[in-house]
């Protein structure tokens, strides 16, 4: 692999390689890269290319590209931000689901998901799931305590059910807002999931439990879905990790 120039950013543990683009990297040097052992290790790749408006593009673990990533798109604006190349906090991203609004406040970024919508319904080993699009597809299930339930199992067994994979929130509800653990597609449990997120606080949403603005709490930490004419917003911190160059000896 030639020498590629990387910032290491995460979100609620949410971590991902962040590199300029465009670049020309094979699904087997992406996984690569995200492997923990022997690579930089990440959820997945994102590549920012500075055009106007900027465009963002994303690739989970496994080396599969995704239509789109809060987190990395919230992160992604940060590190454009803090490169000087938006020079306004609130700019625009282009993103294989279209163009979404961010706003960068020091170390909490705010960012334009889009409108959830449901698509579906189904169950699987005992649990009944609502199937929600999010720019990409997610299955919700509520459970009592999504510490007891067993994420892996349930999660791959869904997946299995989707030729292009599915992310699967196992959610909480009180009255505080939401708790959930997910299982993401191409990487597994992964300690959040922005768009996974949304998807949770629309659930709860639609089911009468909750009210905008929703705090969602997973293993990472807490951040909060706000609804503004029906188009969820994601908002929390984002902080860097280290910085480096792969592909040098």
């Amino acid at each position: 692999m030639r020498s590629l120039p990387f910032a290491k950013m995460q979100s609620w543990g949410n971590d991902f390689i962040i590199v300029d683009g465009p670049v020309d990297l094979s699904d087997e040097e992406i996984a690569r890269l995200c492997d923990r052992r022997f690579g930089i290790g990440a959820d997945g790749v994102l590549s920012v290319s500075y055009s106007d408006p900027i465009r963002l593009s994303y690739w989970n673990a496994d080396g599969r590209s995704a239509e789109l990533c809060g987190n990395g798109l919230r992160c992604a604006a940060r590190y454009v931000y803090d490169k000087g190349a938006a020079l306004d906090r609130n700019f625009m991203v282009q993103t294989a689901v279209g163009t979404r609004g961010v706003k960068v406040a020091g170390d909490s970024v705010e960012a334009e998901i889009g409108r959830p919508a449901e698509t579906g319904r189904l169950s699987i080993e005992g649990e009944r799931f609502r199937l929600i699009d999010v720019g990409n597809p997610h299955a919700v299930t509520i459970v009592d305590d999504p510490h007891l339930t067993d994420v892996e199992r349930v999660g791959a067994a869904l997946q299995a059910r989707f030729d292009g994979g599915i992310n699967v929130e196992f959610a909480a509800v009180s009255a505080d807002g939401v708790m959930m653990r997910v299982w993401e597609r191409g990487v597994g449990e992964t300690m959040a999931c922005g768009t996974g997120m949304v998807a949770a606080a629309f659930a709860a949403m639609e089911a009468g439990d909750l009210k905008s603005p929703i705090t969602v709490g997973v293993p990472g930490g807490t951040g909060e879905v706000r609804f503004r004419d029906g188009v969820a917003w994601l908002r929390g911190p984002v902080g860097y990790s280290f910085r480096g160059n792969v592909g040098e000896r």
